[in-house]
Formats: structure tokens, C-alpha cells, sequence
């Protein structure tokens, strides 16, 4: 089971509202702990665990920002009982991806139907298919043949794409996130879509020591996709499939150019709301 925690929202109205602030904003904010985010009309709000976070000792003034953009923030404690109605209310609504795909929460009771069904239980994990990163790397997903295929996970977050591809016939699938709660709420929602056939590990790229993957996917940030993406191809079959996910149709070229840089070829990629997720072939 999950621990019961409380979170610290902050709020931030951010002007200019620009996708690349908001990029830049998340990637500092996830340095200091905070661990999941979701855009708004007027910028983001960012959560951390409460007992990890001394409001105190920190300054919006530490975000390192163009000094022509302003920040207006507020705090809020989410108590771990009311975060279900947090998201019912404001972020999780059943979605339906590729026209295959329904992801909703235990609580929804009425919903579209589809090839596959996902319940997940919301919490501060990445991931319930509401996000373009999520979405649109789901909807690749739905094209691949996964029968019998191992799989990683990387940056598994709630589990959802590897739900999704056990139920697609995958053999074996390795999910591995940095964050604990993310390794903590994959093996929930595994359990509570009756999977088994998923490993979780807690950890980052390091982990990849070993393996031999059929199919990889990865929706990370683009600064890690880049980083790893040698580590992604080192244990990539030959005529393996990488799909990554997390960075904007302006970021296309810097991702294709580091995934063939180690010899990674690109394919087919889908893009919604400037978010892109892009396969690649390893030869």
C-alpha cells in the first residue's frame, strides 16, 4: 500500500506564461524535491511532500529565471484523505487514447469502454494519461506489436504504460523511476489491474547494467532522454523499439540527433499541444 503523506502545492503564476519558462521552472523545482507538476492557463503547480518541505527555507527568488519574467506563488497542504477528491475534481477524468485505451480512476463509475481498460489510483505520480507526454506515447504504444516482447519502463511513473503493455501480450516488463512514490504506486496500480508480470525497481539509467530489451519507453524530461539515451540503446535488441516522450515538436531535432548518434534510427512520431513522443529502431 501507498504511505500516507501529506503534499505541499505551490502555485505559480507565471508571466509570461511561455512553454520554456514553464520548462525551466519544473526542471529547478524537481532539484529541490518537488516531484510531480501540472500546467495551468496562467502557469504550474508543483507538489512535494510536506515533510520534506520547510516553506521557510524557501524562496521563489532562488528560481533562476529571465529577470523580465514574474513569479506570484502561493502554498497549500493537500492532507493524503482528500487527494482522490483533489483529482476527481480538478485533474482525472476517464480518457479514452488512440480510441482503444480507457484510463480511469476506482472511484469513476461511469466511463466510455475500449480494448483495454486501465484503472488508476491517483497520487503523486506522473502519469494518468490526461498529459500530452502520457497520451501521446500511448497512442504509439497501441501500434506496436508487444506479444511475447520484454519491455522497459523508464520513468514509469503510475505504471500506466506498463499496464498497457502486459495487457498487450508483452512477456516481461522492468519499470524503473527515481522517485519512490512512483515505484510504490506502480506496484499498487500493477496489483489493482491484476498484473503480474511487472517489475518495479526504484533507481535512475544506472540501473542499466544488464538486459535485453525488445521495446523501451521512455517519457522523461529531454535533458535525461538525452542523457541516457545511449544507456537506452545499450540494451536495445537489434530491431528494438525505443519510444520517447516529455519535449516539444522544437526540441524534435536535438532528440533525433542524440538517438542516432548512437545508432538509433527515426521513425514515426505523433505530437499534440507542442508535446511530442517519437519512436526510434535500433538496427
Amino acid at each position: 500500500m501507498l504511505q500516507i503523506m501529506d503534499y505541499t502545492k505551490l502555485t505559480l503564476d507565471i508571466t509570461p506564461n511561455t512553454e520554456e519558462n514553464r520548462e525551466i521552472i519544473m526542471a529547478q523545482l524537481g532539484m529541490v524535491g518537488f516531484e510531480s507538476f501540472v500546467e495551468t492557463d496562467t502557469g504550474l503547480e508543483a507538489f512535494i511532500q510536506s515533510e520534506c518541505f520547510n516553506q521557510e527555507d524557501f524562496s521563489i527568488k532562488s528560481i533562476m529565471i529571465d529577470p523580465t519574467v514574474t513569479l506570484d506563488s502561493s502554498f497549500d497542504v493537500i492532507a493524503d484523505q482528500n487527494w482522490n477528491e483533489e483529482w476527481e475534481k480538478n485533474y482525472f477524468q476517464p480518457i479514452v487514447i488512440g480510441g482503444k485505451c480507457v484510463v480511469r480512476a476506482p472511484f469513476h463509475t461511469e466511463y466510455p469502454k475500449g480494448d483495454y481498460e486501465i484503472v488508476i489510483e491517483p497520487n503523486m505520480a506522473f502519469g494518468t494519461g490526461n498529459h500530452e507526454t502520457t497520451s501521446t506515447i500511448m497512442e504509439l504504444i497501441l501500434d506496436l506489436d508487444l506479444t511475447g516482447k520484454q519491455v522497459l519502463d523508464m520513468g514509469c511513473g503510475t505504471g500506466i504504460l506498463s499496464i498497457l503493455a502486459s495487457m498487450m501480450g508483452a512477456e516481461h516488463i522492468t519499470a524503473i523511476d527515481i522517485d519512490k512514490w512512483s515505484f510504490e504506486g506502480t506496484t499498487e496500480n500493477a496489483a489493482l489491474n491484476n498484473i503480474q508480470n511487472i517489475t518495479p525497481k526504484h533507481g535512475d539509467a544506472s540501473l542499466l547494467t544488464e538486459g535485453n530489451y525488445d521495446v523501451i519507453f521512455a517519457n522523461i524530461h529531454k535533458n535525461i532522454l538525452i542523457a541516457d539515451v545511449a544507456k537506452y540503446a545499450s540494451v536495445l535488441k537489434s530491431g528494438g523499439q525505443l519510444t520517447m516522450s516529455g519535449f516539444y515538436t522544437e526540441d524534435i531535432d536535438d532528440i533525433v540527433e542524440a538517438a542516432k548518434a548512437v545508432g538509433l534510427e527515426a521513425s514515426s512520431y505523433v505530437s499534440k499541444n507542442n508535446w511530442v513522443a517519437h519512436l526510434f529502431t535500433k538496427p
